[in-house]
């Protein structure tokens, strides 16, 4: 049936349902053409290996890379005959290997010599991942340079406290933006030792590379008995990723891993954008995102500007963790190869990657353009007034009435500061044995909610000398 628009052929996923991502750099990386061009660089990095050791000639090698750095694959016909196999590994080698011998009918012969469709897609997934994983870096590196700007502009700039939404204790913003700071960079520190892990695959049929070393065997390839192990190693080199100890056709370790960073750094953005949320409501306006034409519109009520970038960086926060137990659900392979497994992972891997990166796009922009209202922290701030440092008071208090003493007392008077809209120290004065030991003075040096941010400003320095090592 012809669709709204007049046209009934399948239309390219455009991010329509993902705005998070839609346009992005990550999206780019992990698009159909983006995991094509990975897989034909992965059969361009076998025969070039192959050549290294004399199992293919160099000229077949040089043809094939020329020819799959073309690209003339059509996509939309690919992923129609990925069908026939269960993957698209099968119909690409048919249509490379016949691009191939256009070209050299002898080196279409070394097309895919010895391998399976899984060592494919699973370099291709490892490709794409790496690249992907480039690009979030870069974003996350962003963040942290401009949460560090944050921390560092604003360290000791007052503000409420907040536990399980109440007033708590006097805090300061710099320390909250250390925070954030402190866990983009250690999210930032596991992706980077996630992608330097990321493996080659090359197993063959079993895991046993026999038809490899069959192959070159049949070329004359010399020194057959080490011959396995230098074709990992030279194929590794040739696609850019780590030299695996062993094929790991069903030992997804390295999608395990893959699906435990893209969560801890969605979950780290995510903590980021509640945050702002929490302290850019109408009634809080401690802070804001950064402003731009048309951002933040709503369709139907004029006057408001919603929080678009922190709205996006949550939603895939709360997406990427069920996608990713898809991966890690896809470690219970079966046998030396699965049926349905690994070409479970394909989709759930490319919406991770997509959404982590989207997110972490977008998080920078929202770093580096945040605005911050001290004024406004410090007027939330007297809402709760004196109240708010009442645990010092206790603490105080403690020695010289006694701790269960001191917490009734002043349990008291703050329900009748609160009661009454008095200040805490009037109440205080009235109790005899308050009084006896202290005077209005001192009681109104200790309910100065500046005076009492506790080691915040050290812990600021804390974090950015941890950021910055060769700092100070």
């Amino acid at each position: 049936m012809t669709d709204l628009l007049g046209d009934d052929r399948p239309g390219p996923d455009s991010g329509l349902l993902s705005p998070v991502r839609a346009g992005g750099a990550a999206e780019r990386a992990t698009d159909d053409r983006a995991w094509l061009r990975a897989l034909l660089d992965a059969e361009a990095a076998l025969a070039r290996a192959q050549a290294r050791l004399g199992a293919v000639p160099a000229a077949a090698a040089e043809t094939v890379t020329r020819v799959a750095g073309a690209g003339a694959i059509d996509l939309a016909r690919l992923a129609v005959r990925a069908r026939e196999a269960g993957n698209p590994v099968v119909a690409l080698v048919e249509e490379l290997t016949a691009a191939v011998a256009a070209v050299d009918a002898g080196a279409a012969e070394h097309v895919h010599r010895g391998s399976t469709s899984q060592d494919m897609m699973d370099t291709a997934a490892m490709l794409v991942a790496g690249r992907t994983l480039a690009l979030i870096q870069a974003d996350l590196d962003r963040t942290t340079a401009a949460l560090a700007r944050l921390a560092r502009n604003h360290r000791d700039t007052i503000m409420v406290g907040r536990t399980l939404g109440r007033h708590a204790v006097p805090v300061t913003f710099g320390l909250k933006a250390a925070g954030w700071l402190h866990s983009v960079v250690a999210a930032g520190e596991r992706l980077s030792r996630v992608r330097a892990e990321l493996p080659a695959q090359l197993g063959g049929a079993a895991g046993t590379l026999a038809a490899y070393l069959e192959y070159a065997g049949i070329a004359g390839a010399p020194d057959l008995e080490s011959h396995p192990e230098r074709l990992m190693a030279a194929f590794a080199a040739e696609v850019g990723l780590k030299d695996p100890v062993l094929p790991w056709h069903t030992s997804r370790i390295p999608l395990a891993d893959l699906a435990g960073v893209l969560t801890l750094t969605a979950g780290v953005l995510g903590k980021i954008a509640v945050d702002v949320q929490s302290l850019s409501r109408t009634e809080v306006a401690e802070v804001a995102e950064p402003s731009a034409a048309g951002r933040g519109g709503s369709s139907a009520m004029p006057h408001k500007r919603n929080p678009v970038l922190t709205t996006l960086i949550r939603s895939a926060a709360i997406q990427v963790p069920m996608l990713a137990a898809t991966l890690g659900q896809c470690m219970l392979a079966e046998d030396e190869r699965p049926a349905g497994a690994w070409q479970a992972e394909w989709q759930p891997l490319r919406e991770c990657l997509r959404l982590v990166g989207g997110a972490a796009e977008v998080a920078a922009e929202l770093a580096e353009g945040l605005e911050v209202f001290p004024d406004r922290m410090r007027a939330n701030l007297e809402l709760t007034g004196s109240l708010i440092v009442t645990e010092r008071l206790a603490a105080v208090l403690a020695p010289i009435l006694g701790k269960a003493a001191a917490k009734r007392l002043l349990g008291g008077a703050a329900a009748s500061a609160a009661a009454t809209g008095r200040p805490i120290t009037d109440a205080l004065m009235e109790i005899p044995e308050v009084a006896a030991r202290l005077t209005r003075e001192d009681i109104a040096d200790l309910v100065d909610p500046a005076a009492y941010t506790g080691a915040a400003g050290t812990l600021v320095d804390r974090a950015l000398r941890a950021y910055e090592p060769g700092e100070g």
